[in-house]
């Protein structure tokens, strides 16, 4: 499986971005998908998951509130929709793919290591 991220760009503080991650290849509607980010100079961290199962996590000190995490089965698509962005949201944001997910699996998606395909990652600058 290959993913592709868009929709990155620069934006006011305050204003709105949508990413998407567009999956090719494999079964889409069986994969965890997660979003991830990284800010120059930090460590990549956790954003938002949806599980095969609909099962949705946030990182809740950062983004609940204001990111929303969703999924296209039929368009092989997760998408990620962020509003009131903060200078602190500017990083590269990363889609990854957790491949081996079961129907009933209760997986810690916080965790980078579930995920075994990563995207490219699209930039996203949250000017003040």
């Amino acid at each position: 499986v290959q993913l592709q991220a868009s929709g990155g760009g620069l934006v006011q503080a305050g204003g709105s971005l949508r990413l998407s991650c567009a999956a090719s290849g494999g079964t889409f509607s069986r994969y965890g998908m997660g979003w991830f980010r990284q800010a120059s100079g930090k460590e990549r961290e956790f954003v938002a998951a949806i599980g095969r199962n609909g099962r949705i996590t946030y990182d809740d000190d950062s983004v609940k509130g204001r990111f929303t995490v969703s999924r296209d089965n039929a368009k092989k698509t997760v998408y990620l929709q962020m509003n009131n962005l903060k200078p602190a949201d500017t990083a590269v944001y990363y889609c990854a793919v957790h491949t081996r997910a079961i129907l009933s699996g209760n997986y810690d998606y916080t965790d980078s290591q579930m995920f075994d395909v990563w995207g490219q990652g699209t930039q996203v600058t949250v000017s003040s």
